[in-house]
């Protein structure tokens, strides 16, 4: 079953950076537990491929219980995309949706309301470029680290 959040309430805010191919990094702010680095292998669907999204979530509720749910969450967050856009299926409304699985086979999945996302304009992600080349330059040996580890793992 896919962890989401308290059905989002436990997401405050973060962003996704996806302008180098192949890799999603950013950070995202959860009740409780803080902020959390994130390196995913894969990209965001045509719709926001290689761009940065932020996200400010207005329904976030920082509740006890989330600690109780989400406090043992890997931290930093690194996996695989499943699924990242801001217009996920064709059969509902566009909203930004945000799904992954961590190293440990975790399922996460974000839905936000359209209101609370939106593509960061090119003259704005000067804050962002340097925690981006930073988490990229800090996890990707992790990554790489795992991915050596995976083939072993399966035997």
């Amino acid at each position: 079953m896919a962890q989401k959040f308290g059905n989002g309430r436990w997401v405050k805010e973060g962003f996704l950076d996806n302008r180098v191919d192949g890799t999603i990094v950013g950070q995202i702010v959860f009740a409780v537990v803080g902020l959390v680095d994130v390196y995913l292998r894969g990209n965001f669907k045509a719709d926001i491929a290689g761009q940065v999204i932020q996200f400010r979530n207005r329904r976030f509720e920082d509740e006890d219980l989330a600690g109780q749910v989400i406090g043992d969450m890997e931290n930093p967050q690194i996996g695989d995309v499943n699924l990242i856009s801001f217009d996920p299926h064709p059969n509902l409304t566009p909203h930004p949706y945000i799904e992954w699985f961590s190293t440990r086979k975790n399922h996460y999945r974000i839905e936000l309301e359209p209101a609370d996302a939106w593509i960061v304009p090119a003259l704005e992600v000067g804050e962002i470029d340097q925690v981006s080349r930073t988490i990229r330059e800090t996890l990707a040996g992790r990554m790489t680290e795992l991915a050596t580890q995976e083939p072993a793992d399966s035997m």
